[in-house]
């Protein structure tokens, strides 16, 4: 009997923000795999197994519940926000590839959910409004060296950036870094958007101009979306600001 593996998105913190499929996805398991402060948000449900893991166990997580799976059950392995946005769902492909046939004839489906960038460019406004780009910021799996290169082209192509994993305990430099680098590319008065938690009760959202913005605005639970030379900012009585990226470009055709 060959088993079911769902690699299921969270959403960016609320249940609200669940789809229908994440939660038939997540009634139907056997069992829960998941990094533990994702898996504090699925309910408990009788009869389900719970596996916690650490943040930076996504292999090993994902061969333990792919090897569950294989002896004919029915797993989950959560993610939060959506799981192939620097999420699970990569490391359980590469854990496919590299892993025992059986792995490959389970039965595996990707569930998809709102990711932190669109959590907080909802928040803001419309500053995906144009073309934009996602970067994460995180130099364990690639040299900061290449995330520089990427970070200095997106900016001259005039893409949007959202940045994912912006600081951390252990790399609590590379995001002033990474301001100094783009203030070189952009307006000092671009906007950028710091989105902590957004989806959550306890969310915020803040906008400064690009030559205000600091390492200090941001923590491991905040994405950061830097807006390109086209980016505006529509001031609206007493209410939060829009910040929106027109649909066009000059040169371009209505």
């Amino acid at each position: 009997m060959s088993g079911r593996l769902a690699v299921v998105g969270l959403g960016p913190g609320d249940a609200r923000f669940l789809t229908g499929e994440a939660i038939a996805a997540l009634e139907a398991a056997d069992a829960v795999y998941g990094y533990g402060p994702y898996l504090e948000r699925v309910p408990v449900r009788p009869g389900q197994s719970r596996h916690a893991s650490d943040n930076r166990e996504e292999l090993a997580r994902a061969g333990a519940a792919l090897d569950h799976a294989a002896s004919g059950m029915s797993v989950a392995m959560v993610s939060g926000g959506d799981p192939g946005v620097f999420a699970m769902a990569a490391a359980v492909c590469e854990a496919v590839e590299h892993g025992p046939a059986a792995w490959r004839a389970l039965d595996l489906a990707i569930v998809p959910g709102v990711t932190a960038m669109l959590a907080v460019a909802a928040a803001a406004g419309a500053p995906l409004g144009h073309d934009f780009c996602a970067i994460s910021l995180s130099d364990n799996l690639k040299p900061w060296a290449l995330i520089e290169r990427r970070l200095a082209l997106a900016a001259e192509a005039g893409f949007v950036i959202a940045l994912y994993n912006p600081v951390s305990r252990a790399r609590p430099t590379q995001l002033a870094s990474a301001f100094a680098l783009l203030a070189r590319h952009l307006p000092p008065v671009t906007p950028v958007i710091f989105g902590r938690a957004v989806g959550r009760a306890d969310g915020s959202l803040a906008v400064v101009p690009l030559a205000d913005a600091a390492a200090q605005h941001a923590d491991m639970a905040t994405l950061v979306i830097v807006g390109s030379a086209l980016t505006r900012l529509v001031d609206r009585p007493g209410r939060p600001p829009l910040v929106y990226t027109p649909r066009s470009a000059p040169g371009g055709n209505e």
